[in-house]
């Protein structure tokens, strides 16, 4: 499989670590971050690690080729090949991606697991009488005066991040949000991690961030992911969403899930 260098536009074999014609790196060597799963190994390692439930209810299958309908997996050929796959509610499968390239296998699956964290912590709240997807700021006084100081002196002192909003970069769309990075995903309408954050970063900083923003998003809103922040949270309720580890009183059910997608 070829994938395309992100500076000369070339297509280039999946396996070089880079660009032969402008010798940049290529993306599909930097597509997970340092503190991703690289391997299947590491995945189901760091699946056991955030106390998932078991396979049976999350239907996420590391390291296996279930043909069963409604599964998400990840497994390894005879040839060596890695295969991530969904499998729909009708039985259908669609391949996400099939290659030599375990890394991206491996991110594919791991990205679209933390989205899938995310959807059931709101779609299934703790058992507090508290609904998490509808979470409101309960402000005080001195947390006003102290977020109204704040402001001023970032007004005054200026920002040298990189503005949070959409930008469009290699005829892709992407938005910052605290200097992450996230990449809308058109296939599936939706937004995940974006893989090649430093080239990003690299590539656009606070200087030239104006020649790089981008106004004709279509398709969902950043907004309107999981993903967006909103500054909402209460204190109390900041590791609902930033922390993947699951709890006892945390509730999944595979029946909310999308299944109808191709992922």
């Amino acid at each position: 499989m070829n994938i395309k260098c992100d500076y000369c536009g070339s297509m280039v074999d999946e396996t070089s670590q880079n660009c032969p014609r402008c010798g940049a790196p290529l993306s599909g060597a930097n597509r997970t971050a340092s503190e991703q799963p690289k391997t299947i190994e590491e995945l189901q390692a760091w699946y056991a690690a955030h106390n998932l439930p078991p396979e049976e209810i999350t239907r996420f299958f590391i390291g296996k080729n279930i043909t069963e309908p409604k599964a998400f997996g990840i497994y390894k050929t005879d040839t060596g090949d890695c295969v991530v796959y969904k499998n729909k509610a009708n039985g259908e499968r669609a391949i996400r991606y099939q290659g030599a390239d375990e890394a991206y296998a491996v991110g594919e699956l791991y990205q679209r697991l933390r989205a899938e964290i995310v959807d059931q912590k709101a779609h299934n709240p703790k058992g507090n009488g508290t609904d998490k997807s509808k979470k409101t700021k309960r402000w005080g006084c001195g947390c006003l005066t102290a977020l109204f100081v704040l402001m001023a002196i970032i007004a005054i002192a200026g920002s040298d991040g990189i503005p949070d909003g959409y930008y469009k970069y290699n005829n892709s769309e992407y938005y910052n949000q605290n200097d992450k990075w996230y990449k809308y995903d058109a296939a599936t309408d939706d937004w995940l991690e974006a893989t090649e954050a430093a080239i990003l970063s690299e590539a656009i900083n606070s200087d030239n961030a104006d020649q790089y923003k981008y106004s004709g998003h279509e398709g969902m809103k950043f907004e309107e992911s999981n993903w967006y922040d909103n500054g909402s949270l209460s204190d109390d309720d900041d590791d609902w969403d930033s922390d993947d580890s699951w709890s006892s009183s945390d509730s999944w059910s595979s029946s909310s899930t999308d299944w109808d997608s191709d992922w």
